[in-house]
């Protein structure tokens, strides 16, 4: 098929209907200082056409602190070491969660349960089975809020929150111990150490068989108070790390003031 343009001008045409190629240097000087006016006048036009455009638009501005956008249910936030219905705590000192860590954030020391009576010495009885955690630290300089620790736990003892005001300007406060990290007592719970419920196993805990504490274990809290026998619980607060690190409970006051702090109990986050 033969070219139809073979002969013919195909060049660009300027403004004036020339050739911008083969147009003269005078002439392409002419059109230049016209395109330039023409830019210089309508460019503040253009700009005030952006800002016109977005007045009239819902401001995406998220007021915070002051009204802080609700997290999803599922958020990884600050972690929590969960008890069960008695108040025992639930964590048995495995440590699968430190080895599970990607960036060694955890720390944890088990310790075996001691049965005998405080009386005589015993450390008593802080989860049911033979051990529990008696150190536990999390640094949150370190934690990247993957989860990961959470999979790996067995029991169910450690879950994540929806709580994520984490910010400090000290470095030690942002290493969180035992004490910061357990649940708050809820209702029917007693604060351990204390024998597990009369006639129960450990799997007994676990298949959701004891509810609440019983009234041998209250009276055995209530002795425990009265002859001023705490078992290992100072133990846990000297323990290595930083248990002075902020004022014990007050994150979890924070916490309970927090918008999402219904969403935050043991299973919202699994």
């Amino acid at each position: 098929m033969a070219d139809d343009t073979v002969g013919k001008d195909v060049a660009p045409k300027g403004p004036h209907g020339s050739s911008e190629v083969g147009a003269p240097r005078e002439q392409r000087a002419a059109d230049e200082p016209q395109k330039g006016f023409l830019s210089e006048l309508f460019a503040p036009v253009a700009g005030f056409g952006v800002s016109f455009s977005t007045m009239f638009r819902k401001v995406a501005t998220e007021e915070y602190p002051e009204k802080p956008r609700p997290t999803a249910p599922r958020f990884h936030g600050r972690h929590q070491l969960n008890r069960h219905p008695d108040g025992l705590e639930k964590c048995v000192g495995c440590e699968l969660c430190a080895w599970a860590c990607p960036a060694d954030a955890i720390l944890v020391e088990g310790a075996d349960n001691d049965d005998t009576p405080l009386e005589q010495g015993g450390k008593g009885r802080f989860s049911p089975g033979e051990r529990y955690g008696r150190v536990y630290q999390i640094n949150y300089l370190r934690c990247i809020f993957c989860g990961l620790c959470i999979e790996a736990c067995p029991t169910r003892a450690l879950t994540m929150t929806n709580f994520y005001e984490l910010a400090d300007n000290d470095r030690g406060k942002l290493i969180f111990t035992k004490d910061q990290l357990l649940a708050p007592l809820q209702g029917g719970m007693l604060p351990p150490p204390f024998p597990m419920v009369d006639g129960m196993e450990e799997r007994d805990y676990y298949q959701g068989k004891v509810t609440s504490a019983t009234d041998d274990q209250k009276a055995f809290v209530e002795a425990r108070d009265a002859s001023g026998a705490d078992g290992d619980r100072d133990g846990i607060v000297d323990a290595p790390g930083n248990p002075g690190a902020s004022v014990p409970g007050a994150h979890d006051l924070a916490h309970a003031a927090h918008p999402t702090a219904a969403q935050t109990r043991e299973g919202a986050n699994p």
